[in-house]
């Protein structure tokens, strides 16, 4: 199967990357710069290169025409124009939903478990919560839609923590906020349980959602249903050599600054449904584990 995927060079697309070539699929990664092509390149030559970013809707929607089928794994991350970011997301989602209306092809969408309802297991039949203020819940529902539009459209939930070496995201952002304060912090009790997946099993469960997942269905790809926020706090501060301390409630935004709205949910997520239908099966260490083993330089 010929594969676009946006975001090829990224620390998800990376691995997905290499997991689909390595299962005999044919891959064109999106690449916003030289840099990026490279990247694609020295993680596997066989990888061809679009050249591109997201805002550019033709050449999406060339990927997506010329694809068999489209992982769309690509998002700017950049928190300080979070909603703008949303934006650009959705554009390039629908621009390339519709240029596959009535082809059939599997369409797999990329989002996160923050806009599922929090202080419960969320399952894959969980819908959006309704209250959810996360843009990119509204583009979930609208490449949904698709597969009454002759799209086989498919929905990747990703939790809060992808971890592994490599990783940029939000353990490294806890640590430099410990380093920082000089103490590592969770909120009130810290009972708050965060969701987890290693980079690495990211990759078998999007092949598998591509070669075998069902038009419309959502598939959560979590290693460990819930971790204790107060753990990994706990790990932090055993890792810098700092106090781990609990931050009262009111004081949260201060010390966490745009991270308080993840350390103070409490969302647990289940992957049995995607384990039991696709047979995906995580292998790598969990995110303590893994915090203890490959983050201490970071």
């Amino acid at each position: 199967m010929k594969v676009f995927v946006t975001g090829a060079s990224g620390f998800i697309g990376s691995a997905v990357l290499s997991e689909l070539i390595s299962s005999g699929h044919e891959v064109v990664g999106l690449a916003r710069s030289d840099e990026a092509a490279a990247k694609i390149k020295s993680i596997d030559p066989a990888a061809k290169i679009l050249r591109g970013d997201l805002k550019d809707l033709e050449i999406l929607k060339k990927g997506a025409t010329e694809s068999d089928g489209v992982i769309h794994l690509g998002f700017v991350h950049d928190f300080k124009n979070f909603e703008q970011c949303c934006e650009i997301d959705r554009q390039a989602t629908v621009a390339m939903l519709e240029s596959l209306k009535g082809s059939n092809k599997p369409f797999l969408y990329t989002n996160g478990t923050l806009s599922l309802r929090p202080n419960k297991v969320a399952n894959e039949q969980d819908g959006i919560d309704e209250d959810s203020k996360i843009l990119r819940a509204v583009t979930e529902q609208v490449a949904l839609s698709y597969k009454d539009k002759g799209v086989s459209a498919r929905i990747v939930r990703l939790p809060f923590s992808v971890h592994g070496k490599g990783d940029k995201a939000f353990v490294p952002i806890l640590m430099n906020i410990a380093k920082a304060a000089g103490k590592s912090g969770y909120v009130g009790q810290g009972t708050n349980a965060w969701a987890a997946v290693h980079r690495l099993d990211t990759a078998p469960l999007f092949r598998l959602v591509l070669e075998k997942g069902k038009t419309g269905q959502v598939y959560h790809c979590v290693g460990e249903q819930g971790i204790p926020f107060k753990d990994i706090a706990r790990v932090i501060g055993e890792i810098l050599n700092v106090p781990v301390a609990s931050i009262p409630v009111d004081d949260a935004e201060s010390h966490f600054g745009f991270l308080t709205c993840f350390v103070t949910r409490d969302g647990p997520v289940s992957s049995e449904g995607t384990r039991k239908e696709l047979g995906w099966q995580p292998q790598q260490i969990g995110l303590l584990e893994d915090i203890r083993a490959n983050y201490r330089s970071n």
